[in-house]
Formats: structure tokens, sequence, C-alpha cells
């Protein structure tokens, strides 16, 4: 576990656009993958109020190099790093990251610094002038997960996730999800 992750050793690989027979994610998660919307929503159409987050991580911390170059801030610099699990009971769906730059959280007022449970879905979309500046995709090797994650989900040999760059008030943020096996299995999401 790096000290500035709880999921990852190390950061994960993103690309722009999936090409490539090799590049193609399962069928059931391209509409995820896709999603424009806030996935707290989708997923609460599924599941309703049984959707929880539990918090993994919650730190100031320097973000990786390359989630540093995506939001072009200096990469010594602290941010507000918040790993969570997105999950139905026992059943988990979504582990996600957020980098939260200083700036970002002072213009949306500090609401993204204090969560808690709560996801942040939720809060930023209720943002009117929330704007979506990049999709990325990865398919994460299991050795990019840190031992306490590859010890408690039982992960494949690639994860598929996606990260997107955000912007409030023209300010960025970077929320990366990955899909475990479970949505794979559920024959809700198909």
């Amino acid at each position: 576990m790096s000290n500035n992750s709880y999921l990852f050793s190390r950061p994960p690989l993103w690309k722009t656009q999936l090409r490539g027979p090799d590049a193609q994610p399962p069928i059931v998660l391209k509409p995820w993958l896709a999603e424009t919307g806030s996935l707290t929503k989708r997923l609460r159409r599924v599941y309703g109020n049984r959707l929880a987050v539990s918090l993994l991580f919650h730190h100031w911390k320097p973000a990786f190099a390359e989630e540093c170059k995506v939001l072009n801030i200096p990469h010594h610099r602290y941010q507000l790093i918040r790993e969570v699990l997105l999950h139905m009971g026992d059943t988990p769906l979504v582990l996600a990251r957020t980098v939260l730059p200083e700036a970002t959280i002072r213009i949306a007022h500090r609401n993204l610094s204090h969560l808690g449970t709560r996801p942040l879905g939720e809060v930023i979309f209720a943002y009117p002038d929330l704007e979506l500046r990049q999709r990325y995709f990865s398919q994460a090797d299991p050795q990019i997960w840190s031992l306490p994650v590859q010890n408690q989900f039982q992960l494949p040999s690639c994860t598929w996730g996606r990260r997107t760059l955000y912007a409030i008030h023209q300010q960025p943020l970077l929320v990366s999800e990955f899909f475990l096996p479970t949505m794979l299995q559920d024959q809700l999401f198909e």
C-alpha cells in the first residue's frame, strides 16, 4: 500500500479510448463505463436505499504524479484523497478514488471535504455548472492493488474502471471508479 492510497500499490494505467479486441470490457459493463450522469443515482435505481458507502481512506496527501498532471496541479502539494467502497450490504460493487485539490474544495464551499459516508455523486451533480472534461478507462491488473484490497476482494485478472475529470466553477477534481466482479454477476445490470 502506498502512503497516498489505501486502494493501490501503484497507480493504474489510463487510456482515453478503448481500442482493439483485447481492450473491450464485458458487454454488461459498457453502459456503466459510458455513464455521463451520476453513478450513485444509477446504482440507487438498482439497489435503492440499500446502496451504502464505506470510507477506506480520507487524507491530505500528494496525489500520484500522473493525476497531478491531469489536474494541472503541482505534484508536491497536498490534495484531499478520498477512497471508498460502494456496496449493498456485504456485496461490494465499486471501489472509488477521488482527488480533490484545495482550490476545488474552496470554490465548493467545503462541501466536498466533509462527505463522510455520503456518496460524492449526490454532492457534485447538484452543482449546476458541473462540467465533465475528460473520460479515461483502465484495465487494472491485480498487482496494482494494495495487499489489503487483494485480500478483501476477489479481483479478476483485470478489473475495469473509468476515471472522470470534472470541474466545478472551472476548478478540477478527479474521480476513479472500478467495477468489482459482483457487478458482472448481477443480472440487474444486463
